[in-house]
């Protein structure tokens, strides 16, 4: 075991700029007026009732008139993938996400899961079990 490395209160180089503000050009994911026109421009509709567990799954194929957003949420969804996931992907909020997800869903592109429910308590056999094979080491 390496013992933990200890920082240096006040580093010897300077540490590095941030970046600079975005142009004006719309790329920049954080861009307010960028997120507003993902969302439709709120339009105000209802949102589909998704956690930042449930699982959404792609069943169909990415349609020419899909924005690039919903285009790489449908690609990124082959397989089983969180709401949370997707929004880390994607590098956008989870409520931006949710307006995409439930567009898609309204057009019946994807899935949406509810995660597997473990129950509340575990099975006292299996307890048990496991106990007993701790002991015999």
């Amino acid at each position: 075991m390496t013992p933990p490395q200890r920082r240096r209160r006040y580093p010897k180089e300077e540490p590095p700029e941030p970046p600079q503000e975005s142009s004006g050009d719309g790329k920049d994911p954080r861009n307010p007026e960028r997120l507003y026109v993902l969302t439709g421009g709120g339009e105000g509709g209802e949102r589909a009732p998704l956690d930042l567990v449930t699982l959404i799954v792609a069943h169909a194929d990415v349609p020419p008139t899909a924005q690039p957003e919903q285009s790489a949420l449908l690609r990124l969804c082959k397989t089983p993938l969180s709401v949370a996931e997707i929004s880390a992907y994607l590098s956008l909020p989870v409520s931006v996400v949710t307006v995409l997800l439930t567009e898609l869903l309204a057009a019946e592109l994807v899935q949406a899961r509810a995660p597997v429910v473990r129950s509340a308590l575990p099975d006292r056999s299996l307890l048990e079990a496991v106990m007993h094979g701790l002991q015999k080491l």
